[in-house]
C-alpha cells in the first residue's frame, strides 16, 4: 500500500489571513505541520499543496515539498484533489494546514486500518468530550459511530442530543479533522456536488456519508489544538512549549 500525505494551504482566510505563515517559536505554522507529518511510518511523501507562494517558498525553504494549485478551489479536498490525482498512491492523507500539534502517530492511527480492512472508504479520527464546552461549541463537530466503528453523522450540534446538555458521557465524541482516503473514494468525492445536508451543517464529510463512502473512525487520546484564529496561535505555542519542556 502507497500512502502519500498532502497538507492544504491558503492564504487567505476571513478568520485569519495569511494562517500558514504565522509564527510559533520559532517556525511557520506551516512548517510544524509538514514536519510532524513527516514523522509518520507510512507515509512515502508529505507535500504542501497551496495557492500562494510565499507559502511554498517558506515550505521548500525549510526542505519540504510544496506544489502550486489553482486558486478557485472551494475546498481544500478539491486541492488536495488537484495534487493528488496525479500521484501513483493507493491512499491519499488529507492534513489540515492548521494542525500545528500533529504527530506521526496520529497520522499512521489513520492509515493503518487500510492494512487490516478492505470494507472501509475513508479512516478518520476522534477524541473523547471531557469538557462540556467542548459538546456545545459549533466549532467543535462531534461525530457519532456504529459499534462497527462506522461513522453514523457528523454534526456542529451536541449528539448525541441529551435532555441536559452539559451532561458528558462516554458516547460524545468530537471529530479530528484527519482524512485518509482510498484514492477512487477521494476521487468520487471530489467530483459529486455539495449536498443539501452538507450545506446546511458546512461540512463536507457529509457528502462522502450520502454517498455512501465507509467512514472508519479511530478513537485515540488526542489533544492537539486547530488554529483558527490568533488566540488558537497563542493556545498552540504554549502547547508547543509544553512539549519542548520549555
Amino acid at each position: 500500500m502507497r500512502a502519500v500525505g498532502v497538507i492544504p494551504a491558503r492564504f487567505a482566510s476571513s478568520r485569519f489571513p495569511g494562517k500558514p505563515l504565522a509564527t510559533l517559536l520559532d517556525k511557520p505554522l506551516i512548517i510544524w505541520v509538514v514536519e510532524g507529518a513527516s514523522r509518520s511510518k507510512f507515509l512515502e511523501r508529505v507535500i504542501v499543496a497551496t495557492d500562494d507562494e510565499r507559502i511554498a517558498e517558506a515550505v521548500e525553504s525549510a526542505g519540504y515539498c510544496a506544489v502550486l494549485t489553482s486558486g478557485d478551489h472551494k475546498s481544500g479536498s478539491d486541492r488536495i484533489w488537484e495534487v493528488a490525482s496525479s500521484l501513483d498512491a493507493d491512499v491519499i492523507v488529507n492534513i489540515q494546514g492548521d494542525e500545528a500539534t500533529i504527530t506521526g502517530e496520529t497520522i499512521d492511527a489513520c492509515i493503518k486500518p487500510f492494512l487490516d480492512r478492505d470494507d472501509i472508504d475513508v479512516v478518520t479520527l476522534c477524541a473523547p468530550i471531557r469538557d462540556s464546552d467542548e459538546l456545545t461549541n459549533p466549532h467543535v463537530v462531534k461525530v457519532v459511530t456504529a459499534s462497527s466503528g462506522l461513522a453514523l453523522y457528523f454534526s456542529r450540534s451536541p449528539v448525541p442530543r441529551s435532555n441536559n446538555s452539559e451532561v458528558l458521557s462516554p458516547v460524545h465524541h468530537r471529530h479530528i479533522g484527519i482524512y485518509a482516503y482510498k484514492r477512487e473514494a477521494l476521487r468520487l468525492f471530489c467530483e459529486t456536488p455539495p449536498s443539501a445536508p452538507e450545506k446546511t451543517e458546512r461540512l463536507e464529510q457529509l457528502r462522502g456519508l450520502e454517498l455512501g463512502l465507509r467512514y472508519h473512525v479511530v478513537e485515540i487520546d488526542y489533544a492537539g489544538i486547530d488554529v483558527n484564529t490568533p488566540a488558537d496561535l497563542e493556545k498552540a505555542i504554549e502547547v508547543l512549549k509544553r512539549v519542548k519542556g520549555e
